[in-house]
């Protein structure tokens, strides 16, 4: 394994246990902010081990699927594809309060589990083994 795909996996590791610390403080946009980010640097390790190259400079997690060749259950797929649409009201609400409502607790943990089970699928796929 390239070492810049096994950093990509630490910050996808650090990146998740702030989601954890998020949630926990209450500051919920950020969990979603921090899962959204994680699967991102885990998509990245699989991108870069792919392609045996820098994974271009992209927030798009279904772009990353794409350009890593990565056939995802349908289940995570339909995750991802939500976490990736609700990225941008989460990084730059337009109403912040509106904001705060939709996003509650519940709301968070579950994206944060989603989050938890699908990197550990992307973690132990082949394209990340040695």
């Amino acid at each position: 394994m390239r070492s810049d795909t096994q950093n990509w996996i630490e910050m996808a590791e650090y990146d998740l246990e702030t989601a954890r610390h998020m949630l926990v403080t209450g500051r919920y946009l950020y969990v979603v902010f921090m899962c959204h980010l994680a699967l991102e640097k885990m998509l990245k390790a699989h991108v870069t081990e792919v392609t045996q190259a820098v994974p271009p400079r992209s927030h798009d997690l279904i772009f990353l699927i794409r350009k890593s060749n990565l056939d995802l259950p349908q289940s995570y797929l339909e995750f991802v594809g939500k976490i990736n649409n609700v990225s941008i009201p989460t990084r730059y609400p337009a109403d912040l309060q509106r904001a705060l409502r939709e996003y509650t607790k519940d709301v968070v943990r579950h994206y944060l589990e989603q989050t938890e089970e699908v990197l550990q699928w992307l973690k132990r796929h082949p394209n990340l083994q040695p």
